[in-house]
């Protein structure tokens, strides 16, 4: 069986797979787009959140996801006395670690802005609003923008680790059609397909963009 009778036989659970490994990522993404930026914005100006945010991901930054799963999954929901279901558990976990992920970079960012751009700002007398929206934030972007999509990436090729714990992603889907054609190079080359198409557009999307703005436009 050739890798295209795969995808041709099997496309009902490759489909079916996929479908939920890009449901995962959606909420994963989004919770860690919307809550790690307005994280990051706070703990620039609040110090007791910055703080606690650094904790964390100091703390997250020792154990591997993989190990944070499990824990979340198993010894967390034990003593917490609830069970949640596995495609649930992932979301909160990953979404968990890709909060911290975007927050440090969006808090990083923020901090590297060059102070001679908000120093020429207020001598020339703009209004703080007028100061964040052409000057903080389109630096801010240029800064994180490619860094935080890489970083989404790696949150999509982290969903791997959700299969291991019971969700029926396309990692999970793959690992059952082999059991049953026992065909390792043509199931898992498949596998590999998927992937790339999916991660490529955004690896590409994220070399352009650092291209394109991470560069010092001080010195031209």
């Amino acid at each position: 069986m050739s890798i295209f009778e795969v995808l041709l036989v099997y496309k009902s659970g490759l489909s079916s797979g996929l479908l939920v490994t890009l449901q995962m990522c959606l909420f994963i993404w989004s919770i860690g787009l919307l809550l790690g930026v307005l994280i990051g914005f706070g703990s620039v100006h609040c110090k007791r959140l910055g703080r606690g945010v650094e904790y964390l991901s100091f703390l997250n930054s020792g154990v591997p996801v993989i190990v944070l799963l499990f824990w979340v999954h198993y010894p967390l929901q034990e003593m917490l006395q609830f069970t949640i279901q596995p495609f649930y558990t992932a979301i909160f976990t990953l979404a968990f670690v890709n909060v911290l992920g975007v927050a440090e970079v969006v808090k990083n960012s923020i901090l590297d802005i060059p102070k001679q751009y908000l120093e020429v700002a207020r001598v020339s007398g703009i209004s703080a609003y007028k100061r964040f929206l052409r000057i903080d934030l389109p630096l801010i972007f240029r800064h994180s923008v490619a860094p935080i999509l890489m970083l989404q990436v790696n949150m999509l090729h982290m969903t791997l680790f959700a299969s291991l714990i019971g969700v029926e992603d396309l990692f999970r889907v793959v690992q059952r059609i082999n059991a049953i054609i026992y065909k390792p190079v043509e199931a898992y080359t498949a596998l590999v397909f998927f992937y790339i198409a999916i991660s490529i557009p955004l690896c590409l999307a994220a070399r352009l963009l650092k291209a394109r703005y991470a560069c010092d436009f001080s010195e031209k």
